[in-house]
């Protein structure tokens, strides 16, 4: 009995070894804070651990919902990955949201454009940063921010298009239709959401208040009801469309990056969107049959207790197969087409 419980302890303490180890990265993280208009935003400056600066910077564009600046660490082995290349990365938590004052639900995708240009300014003061090489990184949503922001911001580096969308309602159409298919929906609940769907239009173009919206589907079969805040914030956006911003961006290069199990977006909608409105030379799409929406494995994301083993021992093997390595080759690859490569 006294052997079995010391082999129990010493496998325990081999598996502790073995998280420790797969959850720490080579970066530094540096608590960081920025003054936007009224509000104060929290984040992290994560840096090249073995490296001198002044290092190269990508600052993160979050997708949809309530995300801190690390997205509950989610973006730690991405962070690694950009610092391999001697970069740096820039997360703030949004508004509302770990230690950052407002709520982000106020806000409109110009909003969150103003934001990220806030971001790359407060760089440019960094004396460790490379104002010479920024670039952005934003994923889904980030999709109708990142075009605005490189279409003002001069000299970005690059951008990178994690799973994003052109059009608001041609994506919610498409993620519901997708939605109702995977959970085997029959032609009547398809036909009942399609319907409630076109109600909420409907009240959006009215610019119905919540409580009009609440009385108009309460009784209607689908999704539960969204929240008065949420509400608010789709009818600040749902007419977003990127396609004047992708129009207007210049000279800055863009990899847009496309998962073969997107049920979120349609992602060849998005690839000819891209394709035309963008100089081909400035364009690449990489693209990850094995991949969710979040570009996770989808053999590890559709099981509830795998994706929970993965995340906690090896966390970095969450991600679909050459993902992390293709975003380091990219910005190396930025570097050295200018030449201006970082310091070692």
């Amino acid at each position: 009995m006294l052997w079995s419980l010391v082999g129990v302890f010493l496998a325990a303490a081999g598996l502790g070894g073995v998280v420790i180890r797969q959850n720490t990265y080579d970066i530094r993280e540096e608590r960081v804070s920025l003054r936007h208009g009224k509000h104060n935003l929290d984040g992290v400056l994560a840096t090249p651990k073995d490296r001198r600066g002044p290092y190269g910077l990508v600052v993160f564009v979050h997708g949809d919902g309530a995300i801190d600046a690390t997205h509950d660490g989610f973006y730690r082995p991405l962070w690694e990955s950009f610092a391999e290349a001697g970069y740096a990365s820039l997360s703030l938590s949004k508004p509302g949201v770990g230690g950052s004052s407002g709520n982000w639900l106020d806000q409109s995708m110009d909003d969150r454009a103003d934001e990220t240009a806030a971001a790359v300014a407060w760089a440019h003061r960094r004396p460790d940063l490379d104002r010479r090489r920024i670039g952005l990184w934003g994923a889904s949503q980030a999709g109708w921010v990142l075009p605005k922001v490189a279409a003002r911001v001069p000299d970005l580096r690059f951008v990178i298009a994690v799973s994003p969308a052109v059009n608001w309602r041609q994506q919610g159409r498409y993620n519901l239709l997708a939605q109702l298919r995977e959970d085997g929906a029959s032609t009547e609940q398809r036909a009942a959401a399609l319907r409630r769907r076109e109600t909420t239009l409907r009240l959006l173009r009215r610019d119905a208040s919540f409580s009009a919206y609440r009385d108009a589907v309460e009784d209607a079969p689908g999704p539960p009801r969204m929240t008065a805040d949420r509400w608010r914030f789709v009818k600040k956006n749902y007419t977003a469309d990127a396609t004047a911003d992708l129009r207007a961006v210049r000279g800055t290069r863009v990899l847009l990056v496309l998962a073969g199990h997107d049920i979120n977006v349609d992602v060849a909608d998005t690839e000819a969107a891209y394709r035309k409105l963008l100089p081909a030379p400035l364009l690449r799409v990489g693209h990850y049959p094995d991949a969710t929406h979040s570009l996770l494995r989808h053999d590890v994301e559709r099981s509830e207790l795998r994706l929970t083993l993965t995340a906690v021992l090896a966390p970095r093997a969450l991600f679909a197969s050459g993902f992390l390595a293709d975003q380091r080759q990219f910005v190396e690859q930025a570097d050295a087409r200018t030449g201006t490569g970082g310091r070692t």
